[in-house]
């Protein structure tokens, strides 16, 4: 499923946002009440989410028919952010942050290493935060947690100047 395993990667990068991953972010959300969730699988992040008295607006995923790189209804919907945890393959994940933070302020959740790699030099003066999440059990049922860190990177079209970090027990103020 990773880099540093031989598990077979779920189709679509389908793994499920666990609420301790979700924990992280909230006190960065405030002045955000709608948010729309462009890969939505089975709705977790969406049900955790609106725990906290979030309202999502506009929900798709690719499996149901709505495409986040080309449904017109994302864009013509009106929210505060987009929220969602996405596939981590480049060719996909790449081209959602470009199209994401042309629409709405963009928290999506995937590997912390990514900040480190020439990859990312692109998309970095629009990241204004990175959020450490810290491993995540992306597999219920699993005795294990992920290889990988994870956390949350908010990305906007008319931010410049790259991103501040928070670990992981610092309050957001």
């Amino acid at each position: 499923m990773g880099k540093r395993s031989d598990f077979e990667r779920r189709k679509n990068d389908a793994y499920q946002t666990p609420a301790a991953a979700v924990t992280p972010l909230i006190g960065y959300l405030r002045g955000i009440k709608t948010f729309a969730e462009p890969c939505v699988g089975e709705g977790k992040l969406v049900r955790s989410l609106e725990s906290f008295g979030l309202e999502c607006v506009w929900s798709g995923d690719i499996e149901t028919g709505q495409d986040a790189l080309t449904d017109e209804t994302l864009s013509s919907t009106r929210f505060d952010a987009i929220i969602t945890n996405p596939p981590w393959t480049r060719q996909i994940l790449h081209p959602m942050i470009q199209r994401f933070q042309s629409i709405a302020p963009t928290w999506l959740l995937f590997d912390a290493d990514w900040v480190h790699t020439r990859q990312a030099a692109p998309f970095l003066d629009q990241c204004s935060h990175i959020v450490s999440v810290g491993r995540v059990k992306w597999i219920e049922d699993s005795a294990f947690s992920g290889k990988d860190n994870a956390a949350w990177h908010r990305f906007h079209a008319q931010h410049t100047g790259g991103p501040r970090f928070f670990w992981r027990e610092e309050v957001a103020a």
